[in-house]
């Protein structure tokens, strides 16, 4: 990859349409359906056609899948929140502008990373972006190798926050299968509770509190306690103890 600078689209190239064969043309009804197996994609949304073609070029031949969108309602239209990548965005756009677009995403729960594209003068406007969420941003004029690296770190994050989206989904749904009483003994035991302080706190023997301690491990599938806490941290949830039968 070069790193030259990628200067402002020059208006003289031809006013083709900025989809190519990697994109994906907005859905009908049922066009949603069946896209979930489909590789981590490079969202790209801009209202100028030569820098879409210009960042396909780019992103494209490092193996990126890649699919632009001339606004943000055109965005919208087509994704589905089931699709995993990242998404390139310039914040000044007509219409929808990228801050309203990405203040969208948020309310809809739409977690994609966010790589802001700003031209000159208009950090501040990237600043406010981060603050609200985004995950980068690089300013125009940027080089080419500077996008693929950005675009890469975003793409990697994805996975990241997918993958732990997944794990706290199922620590979840191990603590659903537990009996409230397992749930009560879990949450001391996390906190660092002996048997005996359990037990005294629940008023249950400290043999009792065992066979609950044993069941709580085998249904978390944890192999320690500091398993055990590990899973309460990634659950987020503020444990202080229940109390009472």
């Amino acid at each position: 990859m070069a790193h030259d600078q990628v200067p402002s689209p020059d208006a003289s190239m031809p006013a083709d349409a900025s989809r190519g064969s990697g994109d994906v043309a907005a859905p009908g009804p049922s066009g949603r359906e069946g896209r979930r197996d489909l590789p981590p994609t490079v969202f790209v949304v801009d209202d100028d056609p030569a820098l879409l073609r210009l960042i396909r070029k780019l992103l494209e031949p490092q193996g990126h899948r890649v699919e632009t969108f001339g606004s943000g309602a055109e965005f919208l239209a087509a994704y589905s929140p089931d699709r995993t990548g990242c998404l390139v965005l310039d914040v000044r756009m007509p219409g929808m502008s990228g801050l309203a677009l990405q203040e969208r995403l948020a309310v809809d729960a739409i977690n994609l990373p966010i790589v802001i594209i700003t031209g000159y003068g208009e950090v501040p406007i990237a600043v406010k972006a981060m603050r609200q969420g985004a995950f980068d941003f690089i300013e125009k004029p940027f080089s080419g190798q500077l996008l693929v690296d950005r675009v890469q770190a975003a793409l990697a994050e994805d996975a990241r926050r997918r993958e732990s989206r997944m794990t706290r989904d199922e620590i979840r749904r191990r603590r659903a299968t537990l009996t409230p009483r397992e749930r009560q003994v879990m949450d001391l035991v996390v906190q660092g509770e002996p048997n005996k302080l359990v037990g005294s706190a629940l008023g249950l023997s400290p043999k009792t509190v065992e066979v609950h301690r044993a069941n709580v491990m085998k249904k978390m599938a944890a192999h320690s306690l500091a398993d055990l806490v590990r899973m309460s941290l990634q659950l987020g949830e503020e444990r202080s103890g229940a109390r009472g039968a």
